[in-house]
C-alpha cells in the first residue's frame, strides 16, 4: 500500500506558532519532532519510505525535504494551488494512477495526534487487507467524546468484523460539520462517529468515483492526467483552476453509495490539534502538577491550569494566572483565556483586515 500524506494546509487556529509560511505540521507541537515529521516516524516498521508520498504546494515542499531526507525526491506531489481538499485528493489520485492505478493507497493527515501506535499500524494493515480483498473504500471514524461542531460524522451500520479489537462496520452515510444540536443528537444515538479525515481506495477507484458522482472535478481528471503526464505546468495550473474548490467530504463521500464504503472505528487515541485548548486537552497527561502545559523556559507563581509555549531562549514568567494560553514567537504573542482559544481565527481574520499580512 501507498501512504500519502497530506500537508498542504496552514492551520491558522493555532496561531502565532502555526503560519501560511510555516504551519502546524511544519511545528513542533508535541514532542521535539515536528508534527509531519511524527506522522512519518508512526509508519516505521510498515512502510519503507519508497512507499510514502507527500502531497503539499511548492512553498512548503523545501522545508519538508529538509526535515525528512529519506523520502525519495520524486515521491513529493505538488498541488498547483491551493483549492481545498475535494481536488487536492484528485490530484493525487490523478497522479499516482499513472504510477501504481490499482495497488491500494491511504491519504492521511499530516498533522494528527496518534497516542497508540501499534493499534493504528494494525488498522493501517486491516485497511489495505479490505481495499484488496473486498474492493471497498475505506474511511476512518472516531468515537465522539462530545458535540463536536468541528468535524464531520460518520453514520455507522452493522457491525461487519472485529479483527483483534479492530472493528470494521457498514458505512451509513456521512453529514458534515453539524450544527450543536445535530450534533449533540448524533453522540447520543450512539450510531454515529466523528470523522477523522483518512480515506483508502486504489487510485483508479477514486478517479472513477470523482468522475461519477463529482463532475466538477471528474470532468477534468482525463486532462489534468495528460498535463500530469507530459509534465505540462501551464496546462496543469489552467486544468485544475477549473476543478471545484470543495471538500472531498461534500463532493464525493456524501454522494456514494455507502454499500461501497466500509467504516473502521479508529480506536488508536487520535486527536485533531485544532486549537489551542484541544491540544491542551489532548495533552493532559504532560501537564505538570498544577495543570500547566509548558514548552518554554518558564518559571512561575500561583500559576495553574495554564498553556506556555515560548522558545528556549527567553524566559518567560507568570504570577497568580489560571487558564490562560500563552504562545509567545519571535514576533507576534497570543495571550487569551483558555475558554476563549476557539476565537484565534478571529484575530487571524483581524490581522488580515488590517493589512498585517507579514505576521500571519
Amino acid at each position: 500500500m501507498n501512504y500519502v500524506i497530506l500537508a498542504g494546509g496552514s492551520g491558522t487556529r493555532l496561531w502565532p506558532m502555526s503560519r501560511t509560511s510555516k504551519p502546524k505540521q511544519l511545528a513542533a507541537m508535541v514532542s521535539d519532532l515536528t508534527m509531519i515529521e511524527e506522522t512519518v516516524d508512526r509508519l516505521q516498521g510498515l512502510a519503507e519510505p519508497g512507499e510514502i508520498y507527500i502531497s503539499t504546494n511548492e512553498a512548503f515542499a523545501p522545508l519538508i525535504k529538509q526535515l525528512l531526507p529519506a523520502i525519495p525526491g520524486d515521491h513529493y506531489i505538488i498541488e498547483p494551488a491551493k483549492r481545498d481538499n475535494g481536488p487536492a485528493m484528485a490530484f493525487v489520485a490523478a497522479w499516482l494512477s499513472l504510477i501504481a492505478a490499482d495497488e491500494p493507497m491511504i491519504l492521511m493527515s499530516s498533522d494528527h495526534h496518534i497516542r497508540d501506535t501499534k493499534v493504528f499500524q494494525e488498522t493501517l494493515r486491516l485497511t489495505e487487507t479490505i481495499v484488496r480483498e473486498q474492493g471497498s473504500m475505506v474511511n476512518f471514524g472516531i468515537a465522539p467524546s462530545f458535540a463536536n461542531t468541528s468535524l464531520g460524522y460518520l453514520k455507522i451500520g452493522q457491525e461487519l468484523d472485529d479483527k483483534a479489537g479492530i472493528h470494521v462496520y457498514e458505512f451509513g452515510g456521512q453529514k458534515e460539520k453539524p450544527d450543536y444540536e445535530t450534533a449533540k443528537q448524533f453522540v447520543d444515538e450512539g450510531t454515529y462517529l466523528w470523522n477523522a479525515g483518512y480515506f483508502a481506495w486504489t487510485p483508479a477507484k477514486f478517479v472513477a468515483a470523482y468522475k461519477q458522482f463529482a463532475p466538477g472535478i471528474g470532468d477534468h481528471l482525463d486532462e489534468l492526467t495528460a498535463a500530469i503526464q507530459s509534465k505540462d505546468g501551464a496546462a496543469l495550473a489552467t486544468t485544475y483552476d477549473k476543478m471545484e474548490a470543495k471538500s472531498i467530504d461534500y463532493v464525493l463521500i456524501e454522494k456514494m453509495d455507502p454499500a461501497t464504503v466500509r467504516t473502521i472505528r479508529g480506536d488508536f487515541g487520535w486527536a485533531d490539534l485544532g486549537t489551542w485548548n484541544t491540544l491542551y486537552d489532548e495533552l493532559g497527561d504532560k501537564t505538570d502538577d498544577n495543570g500547566n502545559l509548558i514548552k518554554a523556559h518558564w518559571q512561575g507563581i500561583d500559576t495553574t491550569n495554564s498553556l506556555v509555549y515560548a522558545p528556549e531562549d527567553k524566559l518567560v514568567t507568570t504570577i497568580g494566572v489560571d487558564g490562560l494560553v500563552i504562545v509567545d514567537t519571535p514576533d507576534a504573542l497570543l495571550v487569551a483565556p483558555m475558554e476563549r482559544a476557539q476565537d484565534v481565527k478571529k484575530i487571524v481574520d483581524l490581522l488580515k483586515a488590517q493589512d498585517l499580512h507579514h505576521h500571519l
